[in-house]
């Protein structure tokens, strides 16, 4: 009886000790699960590059970090991923801050048209403005980077060569840009992305704005003929990339470490890649035999002074609120200046 005992407790002993031993070793492998929601298709660009970003993250934190990738809006739509990501239905969210006009007034300065001629561009003066101005309406959220597309100009059916050809035609466009075609004397007509190209075809619309990339990913281009480089009034959007704020409170010191150093390298990276798709779409328009319109610095000039009053609106609304908007808009004026 009593060698039972003893050969009893020797095994919960043993028991206990294997487990106290092993346990945490056991937790360590099992790696962080980070849902990641984005709008694009699976097969995107945008969608390749962003999986990067969470492949880059796996590798140098030696597989502690996990992230899944729900492309098409599958988790949650483009309008609701922010909140999404608030909420915690994703740890992890990209989208554009415009889906939620009026949550962000201080940055629709980054969708204003200030003669925007690069992705790249668009992307580091975004950057430098979150870092410089950190408004508290992004306080929701830990952002990982922005990103900006490469200039929005004008897609037609007919040849805009100057101004006065633009007046009264019908031009698909949303939010801001739709603003942008009213102040070149357009007539702006809302519309998704996705009924463009038919409402082009069937002659509904007659032209759009969006950048290059559009010609060869929405395949404008087969239902367009001309593309007016308009950069005096050529204007971005902003996307975001942000974290949970609780997922990325949890988040272990050196995990967090490795995220800031990937986020800082993909702000070039996801820049980049908005300007290697537009000279896509720029080359498969001209392969279709469409026509790049070239606007002088005269003509361009006209175009610029015509929606002029929509930067002066900005910041008289931002002053309205209590913003510094005259600041960020001078800002970025200068950053453009310094680096286009």
């Amino acid at each position: 009886m009593r060698l039972a005992k003893w050969m009893l407790l020797a095994w919960l002993f043993c028991f206990v000790g294997f487990s106290f031993f092993t346990s945490p070793a056991l937790a360590q492998t099992a790696p962080i699960e980070l849902k990641y929601s984005i709008f694009f298709p699976g097969t995107a660009p945008q969608t390749v590059v962003a999986t990067e970003w969470g492949k880059e993250i796996e590798k140098r934190t030696g597989g502690k970090v996990k992230v899944t990738m729900f492309p098409g809006g599958t988790l949650t739509p483009a309008p609701q991923c922010y909140d999404g990501v608030v909420k915690g239905i994703s740890d992890i969210g990209m989208s554009v801050l415009a889906y939620t006009r009026g949550k962000f007034p201080l940055t629709e300065v980054a969708d204003l048209p200030l003669g925007i001629k690069s992705g790249l561009v668009a992307t580091k003066v975004l950057n430098a403005y979150y870092k410089k101005f950190k408004p508290k309406e992004m306080d929701g959220a830990e952002f990982m980077y922005l990103h900006g597309h490469g200039p929005g100009i004008l897609h037609t059916k007919t040849a805009v060569n100057k101004l006065e050809d633009l007046k009264g035609m019908k031009i698909r466009s949303t939010g801001l840009a739709a603003k942008i075609v009213g102040a070149l004397g357009g007539t702006p007509v809302a519309m998704g992305m996705g009924d463009t190209y038919d409402a082009l075809s069937r002659g509904v619309v007659e032209g759009s704005l969006a950048p290059y990339e559009a010609l060869k990913t929405w395949k404008w281009g087969e239902v367009v003929k001309f593309t007016t480089e308009d950069y005096g009034a050529s204007y971005s959007t902003a996307f975001f990339v942000v974290m949970n704020k609780d997922k990325w409170n949890s988040l272990p010191a050196d995990v967090k470490k490795i995220i800031e150093q990937v986020n800082e390298e993909w702000i070039v990276k996801q820049g980049a890649n908005w300007d290697e798709v537009d000279k896509a779409g720029r080359d498969y328009a001209l392969s279709l035999g469409n026509k790049i319109i070239s606007l002088s610095k005269e003509e361009n000039a006209r175009w610029a002074k015509a929606v002029h009053p929509l930067l002066e609106d900005y910041v008289n609304n931002m002053k309205a609120k209590g913003l510094p908007g005259e600041e960020a808009l001078k800002f970025y004026q200068e950053e453009l200046n310094k680096m286009q």
